[in-house]
Parts: C-alpha cells; structure tokens; sequence
C-alpha cells in the first residue's frame, strides 16, 4: 500500500491533481526558475511521499518535493 501524499499544507493529493508552487525553484540541469505561484497540471505520484512527478511549461520529467506545493 502507498503512503498517503500530502501538500505543505496537509491536503491529500492524487494523481492528475494540479498543484501551485508556494516558492521560487531553481531546475537543476538549466537556467530556468519555477516562479511562485505556478500551477502545474496533472501530477504523477512516485513511490516517495515527499516526491511527486511533472511536467512545467519549460521543462518535463521534473520531480518536486511536496513540501513546496499547495494543491490547487
């Protein structure tokens, strides 16, 4: 069974949810910054409750903690 996935706030979160960034975040790998207050649609739950799977505007594959989330 998988852990329950929660948002910085507590809100269980699901696949295909969309979740807002409550942070600026820097992508590894480019030069590209997450703005606050991005919404990202239709997250991917992992394996790790502190992780989820998405794909950004700019970027694909990105993995985010949910500790910078807030769902939407």
């Amino acid at each position: 069974m998988t852990d329950i996935v929660r948002d910085s706030n507590g809100t269980v979160l699901n696949d295909g949810d969309s979740v807002t960034l409550i942070k600026d975040l820097k992508v590894k790998g480019t030069s590209t910054t997450l703005k606050r207050g991005t919404l990202v649609k239709n997250i991917r739950l992992t394996g790790d409750a502190a992780e989820i799977e998405c794909n950004a505007e700019k970027v694909k594959g990105l993995v985010l903690r949910t500790e910078f989330l807030k769902k939407a």
